[in-house]
């Protein structure tokens, strides 16, 4: 039985599972969190309702990997060989445009992650453990540089800055976050509280 389940699962090509987020994502944007359910992404998608509940167990993992995929960095593509490079490179890796839409959208989950301990959960094993990871393999190469020191307190909260930045642009200047604004960001609070 668990030998047909993982048949079934592998027969979702790469390019199929793109085309299920990127519609899971549309109808996020379309109706939220609490609204989206597995029976409108198998309308949307022209799939069986079991095969997703199969792939992905249930909303919140399925809301959770497709920004996972959305989101998707490799620290090893974002290797300039400095750490200022390396936050600039990731400032920049998406347009004004498609962070505005993705500080939407997450505004929009942040009530649903509140309220939901299973997608708490999801976003925990999907989005921030992974990009705390990421972080952190950028700050243990700008250590073995010499760019950082390994005892410094501000590395453990980079991501909360980071993230803070995305909140807070739209909180007090009521802005979307833009490249000029996060490079910006970067150079003025994350680089000096590394000292770097």
């Amino acid at each position: 039985m668990a030998e047909a389940a993982t048949v079934r699962r592998s027969r979702i090509t790469p390019e199929r599972e793109a085309e299920l987020y990127g519609a899971v994502l549309d109808l996020l944007r379309e109706v939220g969190y609490d609204a989206l359910t597995m029976d409108a992404v198998a309308t949307r998608t022209r799939s069986s309702k079991a095969t997703l509940y199969r792939q992905w167990g249930g909303k919140a993992e399925l809301v959770a990997k497709a920004l996972r995929h959305h989101k998707r960095i490799d620290p090893a593509e974002i290797d300039t060989g400095s750490l200022r490079g390396d936050f600039h490179a990731m400032a920049v890796r998406e347009d004004d445009c498609s962070m505005e839409q993705d500080t939407a959208l997450m505004r929009s989950l942040v009530m649903a992650v509140h309220n939901s301990p299973e997608l708490l959960q999801e976003f925990r094993e999907w989005l921030i453990e992974p990009e705390m990871a990421e972080i952190n393999k950028v700050l243990q190469r700008a250590v073995e540089r010499g760019e950082i020191r390994a005892d410094n307190p501000a590395i453990e909260y980079v991501l909360h800055m980071m993230l803070g930045a995305f909140v807070a642009r739209n909180l007090i200047d009521g802005l979307p976050p833009t490249q000029e604004f996060l490079l910006s960001y970067v150079n003025a609070v994350v680089l000096p509280a590394l000292g770097a």
